[in-house]
């Protein structure tokens, strides 16, 4: 897959660096040639320009890319880039960086953005996963703000235990991608049981999460009206 970087700071360097590793073609485009040599990049390609510039974006033949990923640290950059490689390129998925989460309701498709990456609320997001076991917490939006990936720790008293994935009336537009037990991942299947302490990883539209919270947050059956756990809203 070639993948072009507009970018290379800490957070496009380490993406190129992870993709790297998994055998990608690599372009990174930054206006400071001095990147390249402190980057420790090894097999990158590189491209010293303005990103926002068209003349720039056709000397990285963006038209060949299959992703283009927006990663510096300023937002207007990365909307730009992003627009145009969508309308003037054709790049059919582009990942675009969100510096302020103010900026965040502008990263979709109006502005060629497929996925956001709003890393101030993902690094909130994985910190309340760490605390808030018994809700359901977003890690991710997808498809410009229609679908998110969410997370949901099965607490002890948790009336999904022992119940299988299949038996569970969830939401239409929700579904179960993987399971984290124990620290390793598995692929679920309608006959794997709920067991406490499970993360329950989901794909689902924003407008079906609360139906999914009220599923995953059901009390248990004789429950006092005042017990349970409570959702946020």
């Amino acid at each position: 897959m070639k993948v072009v970087i507009a970018g290379a700071g800490s957070v496009g360097s380490s993406i190129a660096r992870e993709l790297l590793s998994n055998n990608h073609d690599i372009l990174l485009i930054d206006q400071k040639p001095e990147v390249i040599g402190r980057s420790g990049l090894k097999g990158a390609r590189w491209l010293i320009g303005d990103a926002c510039e068209i003349t720039t974006l056709r000397d990285a033949k963006l038209e060949e890319a299959d992703v283009v990923v927006s990663a510096t640290g300023d937002d207007k950059v990365n909307l730009v880039v992003s627009l145009l490689a969508k309308s003037e390129f054709g790049v059919g998925r582009t990942v675009g960086r969100v510096n302020n989460p103010k900026n965040d309701w502008m990263f979709d498709d109006s502005w060629g953005v497929d996925v956001a990456v709003n890393t101030p609320r993902l690094m909130t997001a994985l910190v309340e996963e760490a605390v808030e076991i018994g809700d359901l917490v977003r890690l991710l939006t997808l498809q410009t703000g229609v679908a998110s990936i969410v997370e949901f720790t099965v607490p002890g008293d948790s009336p999904l235990i022992g119940s299988t994935l299949g038996s569970v009336d969830w939401p239409q537009d929700a579904t179960v991608v993987a399971i984290l037990r124990d620290d390793a991942p598995i692929t679920p299947s309608a006959d794997d049981v709920i067991e406490a302490s499970d993360e329950l990883f989901f794909v689902t539209t924003i407008a079906a999460e609360q139906e999914l919270r009220s599923v995953l947050l059901a009390r248990p059956a004789g429950a006092a009206a005042g017990d349970g756990a409570v959702g946020r809203a």
